[in-house]
């Protein structure tokens, strides 16, 4: 202790700190619209995280009983207001999908778009404000600038507080006969630490992962996401997410997570098309086996 009495804060807990004091004071404002694409917005509850706004219902039990899963594509309705080109927009919707597919096959087999499954998941984008890249750029050569003149020290640069994106999004899983079992309207801006990518979806991209993981975890548990730890992949998803075989291969249309070219490429500020071609670079495959990849893992993991 100090002569003042107080303990002293290890570097550690001082880099958790300054994390968590920039990421509630420097956010951008993301509005929680409705785009009418649910089947119904009854009973909706208020279940907000800490940087996200959102509204939830789910039937715990029904969800539970479910076993299989198909996933729409993700839409844009013509009238949202959305600051993004076409390019931008398919990328972003690919994402969601892509991490609700990953997320969901921890829990339920996932099957293609023809085949029957006891749950169908959909989610609109309804709002999405670009980024400003310019000021990204500024703020990624800031970071630069500290890590030169104060190497090691665990203390982040804060993103500049202007020209932050954000995304919001509704989505809903019905069963066989159409009925609604679950829905969220989602809504997150990004702070002053998230990723500073130079380009304008920079951010709506890094949120449609955090959405897709969201939904995915109120779909699976009939719980919501919020209000406890981050949920995180679990170990058997951890090779797709650095750009291996999904678990099942309904998810290959969606292409593979860009893997360790992603995380350098985000730790650049670099624009998410120069490391994701997304459905682009999707896979031909079976539709509802599991990846050989995974066929084999899961042989070995039951001896």
């Amino acid at each position: 202790m100090n002569s003042l009495g107080m303990t002293r804060l290890a570097p550690l807990n001082w880099t958790a700190l300054a994390s968590l004091v920039l990421a509630t004071t420097g956010c951008a404002s993301a509005p929680l619209e409705r785009a009418g694409s649910l089947k119904n917005y009854d009973h909706l509850a208020e279940a907000n995280g800490l940087v996200t706004r959102a509204q939830i219902k789910a039937n715990r039990k029904e969800l539970l009983e479910a076993k299989t899963i198909r996933i729409e594509p993700t839409a844009f309705p013509p009238r949202a207001d959305v600051g993004l080109d076409e390019g931008e927009r398919k990328l972003v919707a690919n994402v969601i999908n892509r991490e609700m597919c990953l997320r969901l096959s921890e829990r339920f087999r996932i099957v293609s778009s023809g085949e029957e499954a006891d749950l169908t998941v959909k989610a609109t984008v309804t709002h999405a404000t670009a980024t400003n890249a310019t000021a990204s750029a500024a703020s990624q050569a800031a970071s630069i600038a500290k890590s030169v003149a104060l190497p090691g020290v665990p203390v982040p640069v804060p993103r500049l507080p202007v020209g932050l994106g954000t995304l919001t999004v509704e989505a809903e899983a019905r069963d066989f006969a159409g009925f609604q079992k679950a829905a969220m309207v989602w809504a997150r801006g990004a702070t002053s630490v998230s990723t500073a990518r130079m380009a304008n979806d920079g951010d709506a991209y890094d949120l449609a992962s955090e959405f897709g993981a969201d939904f995915a975890r109120l779909v699976s548990t009939g719980e919501s996401p919020f209000g406890g730890l981050p949920s995180l992949p679990t170990v058997a998803s951890v090779p797709a997410k650095l750009g291996g075989a999904p678990k099942y291969a309904a998810c290959e249309q969606y292409g593979r997570f860009p893997g360790l070219k992603g995380f350098v490429g985000a730790g650049l500020g670099l624009p998410p098309d120069w490391t994701d071609k997304g459905a682009d670079e999707a896979r031909p495959a079976p539709p509802t086996q599991p990846s050989p990849e995974v066929a084999s893992m899961e042989q070995q993991s039951s001896r």
